[in-house]
């Protein structure tokens, strides 16, 4: 046994099934471990940030850790963005990276490079293994540290040296670290908060999402009278019929100010307290009203789930909602499409269980206020800012959620930055469907110009926000890759086709002109 088998049967042993990888030449012993790895899967991406938004998808849906394999520094900075996205989303990944050999590094070889600089903005564990007689414990050491909860990014900087050598054994797993609960005494601070005079706001986030979470938080809100909101980018929420229905954060500060005004009392409960996505002149960051007291019940890293329920318990609460979603989403739209009737068709026309991937930007607004009275099901969005995170992880969706239907709702834009995660939903043969948004621009940054004031921008500027000359032919380019593909323009074509998709195994691509 040499240091690369043993380091993947020890993950494997540890309960991590799946690796995404982009190999090189520093990793070639990695590659034909992986023919003598029990229980550990490989899975090809033609682009480092699809394999590491790939892993992110993956953990959110699987609830455990998946791998990736890059090639050197320079690998792992192609993947950066989605690792930075998978940070934010807590999300459990552990990154195995190929270095030089230890006696090549003195070389200063082209790609030799600092890749622990590279790692550590966009990991909670870094750490450079020594030797081959120590691999082992260091993917065990990297798995326990992923396994934080509610789950980490653990980055291993494996040298080609310490993969080939003759290694002992795998390391034995470890034990999975649990989240600590939350102190009496916080329970009763929220109570208080939520009970006290004037208006008041349970804003929850990270692990609350999920039915447990969603299901006590909305006990306590009926129970008080306070107001339920969530956190603007949910890296997993359970929403549609049967469930709470939660008020969304706004996006643009003046609208979250504008939501907040009037609130005396704050209680997170796996939220983080609310700042502006960007920094405007004139608007603050922080954007808790003035005055407002801030207290929190827990930590996304806390047992949130089980304070929730200790919550709805101090405030006397019933043992069930009583204010649920009702499946409301139906009708026919028809006409050209556009953002709004683009959105009713998607949520309802979605099997009950699917799974969304939204990164459809400013043409997911539709979606986001019919969905909430759809079917029951799951969606993901974009934690961390950085495009290109859709289609990735709605390959990691699919793949650990085999049995459900991913439906990828994304832009045109940001999709170009990760396409070829179109080339790894053909060849698994992934049950996704992709709603192409085919605005032919940057919208968002056409609002964010308008909203500095330029009305008509110059021929310059203008170029910057427009993706058209020439147009992105998407059929091509997913017909390209392997992925059947049409183009539709109006909400009856959009119906028939997203309904004979969502029938078909195997993925699909939708361009939808909006």
């Amino acid at each position: 046994m040499n240091g690369a088998e043993s380091l993947l049967q020890t993950l494997a042993d540890g309960g991590v099934e799946v690796c995404f990888a982009n190999p090189g030449t520093t990793e070639m012993p990695f590659v034909t471990a992986f023919d003598r790895t029990k229980g550990l899967r490989a899975i090809l991406g033609l682009f480092e940030g699809v394999c590491t938004g790939a892993a992110d998808g993956y953990a959110r849906m699987a609830g455990k850790p998946a791998a990736t394999l890059l090639h050197l520094g320079p690998g792992m900075a192609n993947g950066l963005a989605n690792l930075h996205n998978a940070r934010r989303a807590r999300s459990s990944v552990i990154n195995l990276i190929g270095d030089h050999p230890t006696w090549h590094l003195e070389a200063d070889a082209p790609l030799t490079s600092d890749i622990v600089s590279l790692a550590s903005p966009v990991s909670d564990w870094v750490r450079t293994n020594e030797s081959a007689a120590t691999l082992a414990a260091d993917g065990a050491a990297a798995l326990e540290a992923s396994l934080v909860p509610p789950g980490q990014v653990a980055t291993l900087i494996v040298p080609h040296d310490s993969q080939l050598e003759a290694a002992d054994r795998p390391a034995p797993p470890p034990a999975r670290p649990t989240a600590p609960p939350v102190e009496e005494a916080a329970v009763a601070t929220a109570a208080g908060a939520l009970r006290s005079d004037g208006e008041a706001v349970l804003l929850i986030g990270g692990p609350a999402l999920g039915e447990r979470g969603l299901m006590a938080a909305a006990r306590t809100a009926e129970a008080v009278g306070c107001r339920l909101i969530h956190e603007t980018f949910a890296a997993r929420i359970e929403r549609g019929a049967g469930l709470p229905l939660v008020e969304r954060l706004p996006y643009f500060p003046e609208q979250v100010l504008a939501t907040l005004e009037g609130v005396s009392n704050i209680v997170l409960a796996g939220a983080l307290s609310p700042v502006s996505f960007f920094g405007y002149p004139g608007l603050p960051s922080r954007l808790v009203p003035e005055g407002a007291v801030v207290s929190v019940l827990a930590e996304p890293r806390d047992d949130v789930e089980g304070a929730l329920e200790a919550l709805a318990e101090a405030v006397g609460a019933k043992s069930r909602p009583e204010r649920l979603a009702v499946n409301a989403a139906g009708g026919s739209p028809s006409g050209p499409l556009d953002i709004e009737n683009l959105g009713q068709v998607v949520a309802t026309l979605q099997p009950e269980g699917a799974i969304v991937v939204d990164e459809a930007a400013t043409s997911s607004l539709g979606h986001a206020v019919y969905s909430p009275t759809s079917r029951p099901h799951t969606t993901m969005t974009l934690t961390g800012g950085a495009i290109g995170q859709g289609m990735p992880c709605a390959v990691g969706a699919a793949i650990a959620c085999p049995e459900r239907r991913v439906i990828a709702l994304q832009a045109d834009g940001s999709g170009m930055y990760t396409l070829q995660a179109l080339w790894t939903m053909a060849r698994e043969s992934l049950d996704v469907t992709v709603v192409l948004c085919a605005n032919r621009s940057y919208r968002v940054l056409q609002f964010e110009l308008a909203r500095a004031g330029v009305a008509e921008p110059g021929p310059n500027a203008a170029t910057l926000t427009d993706l058209t000359e020439p147009a992105l032919d998407w059929v091509a380019l997913a017909k390209g890759q392997g992925v059947p593909a049409v183009r539709v323009d109006t909400a009856e074509t959009l119906a028939e086709e997203l309904g004979r998709a969502l029938a078909e195994p195997g993925p699909a691509l939708i361009e939808a002109l909006v």
